[in-house]
């Protein structure tokens, strides 16, 4: 599967109030399908419960520690929801692709084969998170964006002060 048959997804950010830009990710459908397609689907809205949308639209960045920003959980918005298209968790489909540097989107977990609806986009080499967590894509437009987000101050556990927020998303 060559580069141009991936999807590409987007992400619209507000921070506070302001519109901070557009973040385009290309999933590696070719690497790790089932990761890039339940944040595919996350992020069309295509997944229904209660015949409701479920995604990221609306959801917030919960966590911008100094290596990645983090966001997804529209379930608590603190880290703590899970959600997936194949139910709350699904395994670690593989670790082929390393966090070799910025830009880099990977599933957020709570351990080994708890991947669900959170996910972090990497801000600087994190080879320390290799193995632990699946590389599912990658940003191709708005780094301006992502480094935005990632000089938002942060207040407990590394919660922006200002709200992060994913205000319109779906695919290309």
């Amino acid at each position: 599967m060559s580069s141009t048959t991936r999807p590409i997804v987007f992400m619209d950010i507000n921070i506070g109030e302001t519109p901070a830009g557009r973040i385009k990710m290309e999933l590696f459908s070719d690497v790790v399908p089932k990761t890039a397609e339940n944040f595919r689907q996350l992020c069309t809205g295509e997944c229904r419960r209660d015949a409701r949308p479920q995604g990221y639209k609306n959801a917030t960045f919960h966590s911008v520690p100094n290596f990645m920003c983090q966001g997804g959980d529209f379930l608590n918005g603190d880290g703590t929801g899970s959600f997936s298209i194949y139910g709350k968790n699904f395994p670690d489909e593989n670790f082929q692709e390393k966090h070799i540097g910025p830009g880099l989107l990977s599933m957020a977990n709570s351990g080994p084969n708890t991947n669900g609806c959170q996910f972090f986009i990497t801000t600087a080499k994190c080879d320390f998170l290799d193995g632990k967590h699946v590389v599912f894509g990658k940003v191709i437009d708005g780094m301006l964006t992502l480094r935005k987000i990632e000089n938002v101050p942060t207040g407990q556990n590394n919660r922006p002060k200002l709200v992060v927020k994913i205000v319109e998303c779906g695919e290309m």
